[in-house]
């Protein structure tokens, strides 16, 4: 299984498909399937029936996007970037590959 380096929180960027060059924040991380669901992007609409708790009609739901179709946003340059990784001490960081700046600042 391959390691997910897009976090929940991140801000990120589409790269691909109907949503191109949209950014958002990550809501949720599905690691199993390397999917993940952003904000404002992948947008479905669902026709809900009634029932006690809702009165029915046509629903927006965030829709799982592949983690292949997005880039992170660095916090630093603004811009779209690949992940590395740099060992600080006793444990791995995330870096912009653009500008070397640390991504996980805990």
């Amino acid at each position: 299984m391959k390691k997910m380096r897009i976090k929940k929180d991140d801000m990120v960027m589409v790269i691909s498909g109907k949503d191109k060059g949209k950014k958002g924040k990550v809501l949720n991380v599905y690691p199993a399937e390397m999917k993940l669901v952003v904000e404002r992007v992948n947008i479905a609409k669902r026709h809900q029936k009634p029932s006690r708790n809702f009165q029915g009609g046509i629903i927006e739901k965030l829709v799982p996007l592949a983690a292949s179709k997005v880039m992170l946003v660095c916090p630093r340059c603004n811009q779209p970037s690949r992940i590395g990784r740099r060992k600080i001490s006793d444990h791995h960081v995330r870096v912009c590959i653009r500008c070397e700046e640390i991504i996980d600042k805990e």
